[in-house]
């Protein structure tokens, strides 16, 4: 479904990411970890095109979207949430999700359209109890969860989640868990960067490993977890902490 040839990003003298190759199979969670500053949210940026490579090609579904504008790729069925979530806040929770269908891939027909499987949504993420409470009153869970349905809102075909799971209780992670995976079942792609290796191991059929902007390490989480070059660069850091 995606792929990703010798993908490169600098900023000024700094290589955030460096020749990364990866493929993305249809249908798998794919989970991405490392440490602060690998540049897995870049990467995530350059598969969204909030960022353009200075080197390497993305495809998507055998079409090169390199160079393309992110609404583009929004219209293709590629869709992300952000860490630091910034929903309308003079928007209702609903309107919120509406503009996911009407501007996304195979977008609704009519606002009412749009506002009616909206709030089919909002049930799935768990704020059908509050369609018409403007987002700015939102707790941050809840904005994160509102975050969610506005990129499944897209009818993505491949979704990106940035920390997700992160200021979540136990009982939260779980629940956000089991919905990853209810997404997954659905027929969307998923790929996840999440500082909980528990839960992104418990999720993903592969791991993908990055320090420093390169890609150290690929394959299932059991693999992954006693690869020595990941230990050393984050796991070992990881239990620490």
């Amino acid at each position: 479904m995606l792929t990703l040839r010798g993908v490169s990003r600098s900023f000024g003298g700094v290589r955030a990411v460096r020749e990364v190759d990866l493929d993305v199979a249809e249908g798998e969670i794919l989970g991405l970890i490392g440490p602060n500053g690998a540049g897995k949210t870049t990467l995530f940026n350059l598969v969204t095109g909030l960022t353009l490579p200075t080197g390497g090609s993305v495809s998507f579904l055998d079409r090169e979207i390199t160079r393309l504008d992110p609404a583009s790729r929004c219209r293709l069925g590629i869709a992300r949430t952000f860490q630091l979530v910034r929903p309308f806040p003079g928007l209702t929770v609903l309107q919120n999700v509406a503009v996911g269908r009407i501007y996304g891939h195979r977008p609704a027909a009519s606002r009412r359209a749009a506002e009616a499987e909206s709030e089919s949504i909002l049930d799935v993420v768990g704020l059908a109890d509050r369609p018409h409470l403007l987002a700015r009153h939102l707790t941050l869970v809840d904005r994160k969860r509102l975050e969610l349905a506005r990129a499944l809102a897209t009818h993505p075909r491949l979704l990106l989640l940035d920390e997700l799971l992160a200021g979540l209780n136990p009982t939260e992670v779980l629940n956000a868990m089991e919905l990853v995976r209810r997404i997954r079942a659905d027929g969307t792609t998923v790929i996840m960067v999440e500082h909980l290796v528990k839960a992104v191991f418990g999720l993903s059929d592969r791991v993908v490993v990055l320090n420093a902007g390169q890609k150290i390490a690929e394959g299932p989480p059991s693999a992954v977890a006693t690869d020595r070059r990941v230990v050393d660069a984050y796991l070992g850091a990881a239990e620490d902490a």
